[in-house]
């Protein structure tokens, strides 16, 4: 698979990468045994990104994947993130103090069972920590050689202008698909003037995009598509008036609508990398096999119209977590 250049600072990646949380949590029961070779075919098919974080499980995704890896460490550029007070095993807040962020990294490097992070992020902005003071923590970590690279995760332009500042940002992590396009406006724009790459997750609108998802009530509370929004009522039969046209057009043309809607974000640019997140091995080949395909001017155009006509129905976190992203 294609490498491509994310940020100015030197971060090479795979074309298309692999988000790890659902493998431990939130959508649908975790899978070690399925999962540890869902990874292990990521690296045969050429795919070396894999996105953790300590929040997920919490804990028990970087052991998952700390495992599978260790044989082809050298193959793999794996990201993980700090930012969330953990307790007892629920999120209960933010907490980027620099003593954490330390404590975190260290915590993180023995689950992973590794020397460095390729990519260390901050999870959720801090209002109580300066950005200055949180980017400086992280400067130092790349500095005493346990971190490579750094990145931020759902910010907005300030705090991205603000970060760049004191060290060099790579790459910035926030949602965008074909019905999620918010950091289009603002966001987009400043990371291509600053040099540094766009990390796009659920790239497939949680699996909405591919008609997959049912209502929210079918799912149980643990599972995060429970408290989606989206899937909630009206929303529902709204957004599944896009799922549809999106599903015939794939049909037209012959792929799968997680090829369709990959291939949209592929063809926005190399400095954009989806990480569309699976366990299963037989999605992982699929969601490959969009970087293999590349999509007319003609299906872009009537992409961007159905969504343009259809606008997404519904916020894309409930209040509790939305309150979390700094846009």
């Amino acid at each position: 698979m294609k490498l491509v250049k994310l940020g100015s600072q030197g971060l090479k990646v795979s074309r298309l990468g692999l988000g790890c949380m659902g493998m431990s949590q939130w959508y649908g029961e975790p899978d070690d045994v399925e999962s540890t070779r869902t990874l292990l075919q990521a690296i045969d098919l050429g795919v070396n990104f894999f996105d953790s974080a300590e929040a997920y499980g919490p804990f028990t995704n970087e052991t998952l994947i700390g495992k599978a890896l260790k044989g082809v460490r050298d193959k793999a550029v794996i990201a993980t993130k700090f930012g969330f007070d953990l307790r007892d095993g629920k999120i209960v807040g933010v907490n980027s103090r620099p003593e954490h962020i330390v404590d975190v990294v260290n915590a993180s490097l023995k689950r992973l069972d590794t020397d460095y992070l390729d990519v260390l992020y901050q999870h959720r902005i801090d209002p109580s920590i300066p950005i200055e003071e949180v980017v400086g923590v992280m400067g130092q970590l790349v500095q005493a050689g346990k971190v490579k690279y750094l990145g931020l995760c759902e910010v907005g332009v300030n705090t991205i202008e603000r970060a760049h500042k004191v060290h060099p940002l790579s790459v910035v992590q926030s949602e965008y698909s074909l019905w999620e396009r918010n950091i289009e406006q603002d966001v987009l724009p400043t990371l291509r003037q600053l040099g540094i790459g766009l990390v796009s997750f659920c790239p497939l609108g949680r699996g909405f995009l591919t008609g997959t998802v049912e209502r929210a009530e079918h799912y149980p509370d643990t599972d995060f598509r429970a408290q989606d929004p989206r899937l909630q009522g009206q929303n529902y039969d709204n957004n599944m008036s896009i799922t549809k046209q999106i599903l015939a057009l794939a049909n037209k043309i012959g792929i799968s609508p997680s090829q369709l809607a990959i291939g949209w974000i592929l063809a926005q640019g190399d400095d954009i990398v989806p990480i569309p997140g699976t366990k299963r091995r037989k999605y992982l080949e699929q969601n490959c096999a969009a970087t293999g395909i590349e999509l007319s001017p003609e299906t872009l155009r009537e992409l961007v119209q159905i969504t343009s006509d259809l606008p997404a129905s519904g916020p894309r976190y409930n209040e509790r977590m939305m309150a979390f992203v700094d846009r």
